[in-house]
């Protein structure tokens, strides 16, 4: 990185080192998705002007020989499913950064927002109840090999307005009608998470 940026980086002072050093009480991880990279050599020829892109010199891809890297979600194209991926950046968190305490800050699902679907069966929705399992799998999987993770929050507890995609898509726990005075209404998931994080079983 200092090679490619060179004199764009900044320079921390021993007083400043010493005063962020340690100064964090977590690293939030948001997780969606994974991308294969590819490594791209800049030739200086290039008529961009230095970005944070090109400072990267790779290209991200979502297929390998042709096969993705998992499948694409339904609500929105940047998101193909792969859990695998957060066990992955948790163990590289771990070997890379001292295994410092960790929070899943950010994890689910996104559905197309779709108003002509019955709302009943918009509430239906198992889809995204098995891609949060697979993540769970995973996170529990990261904590048995030693990773320091110490919570998981799911996105989100309501439909609501997306980075770049305002409220064409559905993360939420809870379907909100939009044509309807934005009622409230419990999607399947949020029983399924609720009896997962409170270890009840019955019912």
């Amino acid at each position: 990185m200092k090679l490619n940026v060179g004199e764009r980086l900044p320079n921390f002072t021993k007083e400043e080192q010493k005063m962020v050093n340690g100064s964090y009480d977590f690293v939030g991880v948001n997780y969606y998705t994974s991308r294969y990279v590819q490594a791209t050599k800049l030739t200086g020829n290039e008529s961009t002007s230095p970005s944070y892109s090109n400072d990267q010199q790779l290209t991200m891809l979502t297929e390998k020989n042709g096969v993705p890297i998992g499948e694409q979600a339904g609500g929105f194209d940047q998101i193909y499913v792969y859990p695998a991926g957060l066990l992955k950046v948790l163990q590289h968190m771990k070997l890379a950064y001292k295994n410092p305490k960790i929070f899943i800050t950010e994890n689910g699902y996104p559905d197309k927002r779709n108003d002509s679907i019955p709302i009943k069966t918009a509430l239906q929705d198992d889809k995204r109840i098995m891609v949060i399992q697979e993540h769970l799998y995973y996170v529990k999987n990261a904590i048995s090999k030693g990773v320091n993770v110490k919570g998981y929050f799911v996105w989100s507890i309501v439909d609501g307005m997306e980075m770049n995609s305002n409220y064409s898509i559905r993360f939420g726990l809870c379907y909100v009608d939009y044509l309807d005075n934005y009622k409230r209404y419990p999607k399947k998931s949020i029983t399924w998470y609720r009896k997962l994080i409170t270890n009840e079983t019955s019912g």
